[in-house]
């Protein structure tokens, strides 16, 4: 396939994601995401991060393997995580989840930096060589257990989760800093939400159940 023929499927996608943002309005409280998180989504190349015999289907709106028993989030999830967080481009965000790099690059088209926390060690090194490739220089990537988060670049204005713990991590909401805000799949396996959490700015926190979603397993060190 050629630039071009990627570049008319992306505008599909785009298509696909607005006609199910207006579906989906009663539980996302609008009909319309932020126009700076589609025109993210509009210059990020989606099949730059899947796995090269699944570029035909990179912007189909489901997710695809990654390996590892791992996928790609769909692209309609990917906008609407990185809409909820409402990033600003002074922003520092927390990512758990690195996958091959596709959300990663979304959030930092729209944020100053980005600091992200990949579990495995072969999916990390082919995200960033993905993100170097695109000119994502604002990516710092580490290799570990994401339920940590990454203390010693604490606080920050906005976290993400891209797998679904069954309680929020601690160490993740004391990282987030005050007035910030965290986006993540969280439950048991057969009852995940996205949640959006909020951290006022005196540190009480409020969170709101989004919908039903269905999220790989936040793993942990001993575990994975």
């Amino acid at each position: 396939m050629t630039e071009p023929d990627y570049l008319a499927l992306r505008q599909g996608m785009l298509a696909d994601i607005a006609a199910k943002t207006i579906s989906d309005s009663a539980w996302l409280g609008k009909a319309a995401l932020d126009p700076r998180v589609m025109d993210a989504m509009a210059r990020v190349p989606r099949h730059e991060f899947v796995l090269l015999e699944l570029r035909p289907f990179a912007y189909e709106d489901r997710p695809l393997p990654s390996g590892f028993d791992k996928t790609i989030s769909q692209p309609f999830i990917v906008a609407v995580m990185t809409d909820l967080l409402a990033l600003q481009p002074t922003d520092r965000v927390l990512e758990i989840g690195t996958g091959l790099g596709y959300q990663t690059a979304i959030l930092a088209s729209l944020a100053r930096q980005v600091y992200s926390i990949e579990i495995i060690e072969e999916l990390a090194l082919q995200a960033r060589q993905r993100l170097a490739r695109q000119g994502h220089t604002n990516v710092a990537l580490r290799i570990g257990d994401g339920s940590h988060g990454w203390p010693e670049h604490a606080p920050f204005d906005k976290v993400m989760v891209t797998a679904a713990p069954d309680l929020i991590p601690a160490a993740l909401i004391y990282q987030l800093k005050p007035g910030g805000k965290m986006v993540l799949p969280a439950g048991l396996p057969d009852a995940q939400q996205l949640m959006l959490v909020e951290k006022d700015p005196d540190g009480a926190l409020s969170t709101r159940e989004i919908f039903p979603v269905r999220f790989s397993l936040l793993e942990d060190a001993e575990s994975g």
